[in-house]
This record gives C-alpha cells, sequence and structure tokens, in this order.
C-alpha cells in the first residue's frame, strides 16, 4: 500500500495536482522518544494527528488510503473524521483481503466512520462484492501500473534453465513455503532450474532451514526486500513468477508480472480468481498444494504455444491498470466527492 501511495502521489503531480502526503509513520520528534517503547506510539500518533488538521485545513479533497484491522481504528478512522469536521470532501480507497473477516467482528465501528465518506473505492471486484455484503457501496477504482518501469522484455523463453521467482514478503499469508516445495519438485526434473525469494519477514531463517533440508541451497537465492527497478528487471530475468498466498485481494506483484511478461502461476484465493482467469492469462491452482504448483509450472515449460498465449492475453489483462485509464476514473471520483459535500 505504502508503493502504491507513492506511486499514486507521483502520477497525480503529473497531472498538474498538488499533494501532500501525511504518513501514519514519520519519524519521530523529539527524536530520544524512538527509545522509548509505548510512550513513542503516543507520541506517534499525536504527530499524525496534528499533520492531519495542518494538510486537511487547506485540501479540496480527502484521499484516504485504508486497510483492516487497528489500522483503520488508528489511522483511517480518524482522518475521515477529522476531514469531515473541516467539511472536507473524503474519497476513502481500501484494501486488503482481510476485510470480510475485520467486517464481520467490527462493522458496527467501522460503519459510522464509512457512512461519512463520499465516496468508497476498492481495487478489486472482490473487495466491492464484500462491501455490498454489508451495503455499502463499493467503486472499482484499479491499482496504478507504471508502464515506465513494468514492461516485457525480448528474453527469450529459458526452457532447460529456468528461472523461477517469488515476489511477496517472507510471511505466513503468503505461503512461500509452497512455492519452496513446489521448486523442489520441479528441480527434480529441471536440475538447472533457479528460484529467486525476493522479499524479506519472520519466515526467512524458517525458509532458510527447508531449503537446506530440501537440498537445494545452491538453486535457491534470497534477493531481500528490492526496489521497484530492481523488482521489475527481477521479472523481466525471469522465465515464471510463483504467487502461493493464503489471503489476498488483488496483488501488485501478479499485475506486474504480466506487465513485463512473465507468466504466473498462483493460487486461486480471494480476489485473485476476479483479477485473472485459470488457463487463460495465468494457470490458478488450489492453495497450499507444492504439486500443483509445480504442474502449473511444468505445463508452462512444457507447451511453448500454451506459454505464449498465457502471455499475450496477460499483457491485455493489465491494460485497465495503466495510468489513462485509472485517471479517467479517479478524477470522476473526485469530482463527484467535491460536489455532493457541498
Amino acid at each position: 500500500m505504502a508503493n502504491q501511495t507513492r506511486k499514486l502521489a507521483e502520477f497525480l503531480r503529473g497531472e498538474g495536482l498538488e499533494v501532500n502526503v501525511v504518513q501514519v509513520n514519520p519519524p519521530y520528534f523529539p527524536r530520544f522518544i524512538e527509545k522509548v517503547p509505548v510512550v513513542r506510539a503516543g507520541f506517534r500518533l499525536i504527530q499524525y494527528f496534528f499533520s492531519l488538521f495542518k494538510e486537511l485545513r487547506k485540501t479540496q479533497v480527502v484521499h484516504i488510503m485504508a486497510n483492516s484491522g487497528w489500522s483503520w481504528h488508528l489511522f483511517a478512522a480518524p482522518a475521515i473524521w477529522i476531514a469531515r469536521l473541516l467539511n472536507k470532501p473524503v474519497v476513502l480507497n481500501y484494501r486488503g483481503g482481510y476485510a470480510q473477516t475485520f467486517f464481520e467482528a467490527s462493522w458496527r465501528w467501522v460503519k459510522p466512520s464509512m457512512s461519512r465518506c463520499q465516496k468508497v473505492l476498492v481495487p478489486s471486484v472482490f473487495l466491492e462484492e464484500v462491501f455490498a455484503q454489508f451495503q455499502c457501496k463499493a467503486e472499482i477504482v484499479p491499482n496504478v501500473l507504471d508502464q515506465q518501469n513494468f514492461y516485457p522484455s525480448n528474453k527469450a523463453f529459458s526452457v532447460d534453465a529456468p528461472h523461477i521467482i517469488v515476489t511477496r514478503n517472507l510471511e505466513e499469508i503468503y505461503d512461500v513455503e509452497t512455492a519452496v516445495r513446489a521448486f523442489a519438485q520441479v528441480h527434480q526434473q529441471y536440475p538447472k532450474a533457479t528460484l529467486s525469494v525476493a522479499g524479506t519477514g519472520p519466515e526467512l531463517s524458517s525458509l532458510e532451514a527447508l531449503v537446506n533440508t530440501l537440498q537445494i541451497k545452491e538453486h535457491v537465492k534470497f534477493v531481500g526486500r528490492l526496489s521497484p527497478t530492481e523488482i521489475a528487471e527481477l521479472y523481466r530475468s525471469a522465465d515464471i513468477m510463483v504467487n502461493t498466498s493464503v489471503v489476498d485481494n488483488s496483488p501488485n506483484s501478479i499485475i506486474e508480472s504480466l506487465a513485463c511478461g512473465t507468466p504466473v502461476v498462483s493460487s486461486n484465493v480471494g480476489g485473485i480468481p476476479k483479477l485473472v482467469t485459470h488457463e487463460h492469462d495465468a494457470i490458478l491452482v488450489e492453495p497450499k498444494q507444492p504439486t500443483l504448483i509445480a504442474n502449473g509450472i511444468f505445463k508452462l515449460l512444457e507447451n511453448e504455444e500454451f506459454c505464449q498465449q498465457i502471455k499475450e492475453n496477460g499483457q491485455q489483462t493489465v491494460s485497465k491498470f495503466y495510468w489513462q485509464n485509472v485517471w479517467k476514473l479517479l478524477n470522476e471520483h473526485y469530482q463527484q466527492a467535491m460536489r455532493s459535500s457541498r
């Protein structure tokens, strides 16, 4: 979400708009507070609220990037109420695969804030349907794809020595363990295959141990967190991208991979089946099934014509994420929000 926020602000400025981003995690002030647990959290919230009052006074539209859980209660909801206190129109941009669970547990607390928004935007059909279950209208504005960074290469598909990548953080919900186990099966048939895992997180040590246990250490590389430019280059260097998340909404990793011409084998959870279609622009399988992931990889490696069609269809799929298309939608929502708040 942080990357999407930065990219959105950049594109909006390119349209001639003045955009000020209010961070939820600015540097601590005074600096020594950073060393005081618990207290520092309170200071950061005070800084955040102060920044909201300061910036929202001079804005015409408040665009809030929101998520589930405590992030909603501590950051999104206060921003909505402060904006309404200042009589500013609110465009709420909600994202996150846990929306259903969060709303079921907390809707009575969420609804009063949500009802104060002029517009509720979501990046996927999946979230649109979740909101509909709670009688709340949400409208789709896709995530933004940076075409200057994410574009296809002319790299030939490497069948004998395929380069497979994973580009999700090393957290439990992304189940990178399944991707590693799937790669181990691929490596048995393709001894020259390699796996690059881009991301950081608490699962790193256990994944490294798993790689050692599976005896594939020499063929697996944990490359850490990459910049947007570096991650785009990784996509273009790869033959196949694997996504094994168990909870998801509309993952940028799939969009970016398709934009770079790299076919995707993914779990079919959350909003992913509404983002891509099985055997049309990606291969989708049940979650936590290494053998199914490996079989999807084999199908791409062993059928060149099928793989090429998947890549071409993927290029068509990502066109709706181009800025010129997103901006048309977003601009109209901004205009409607300002008109409805008068």
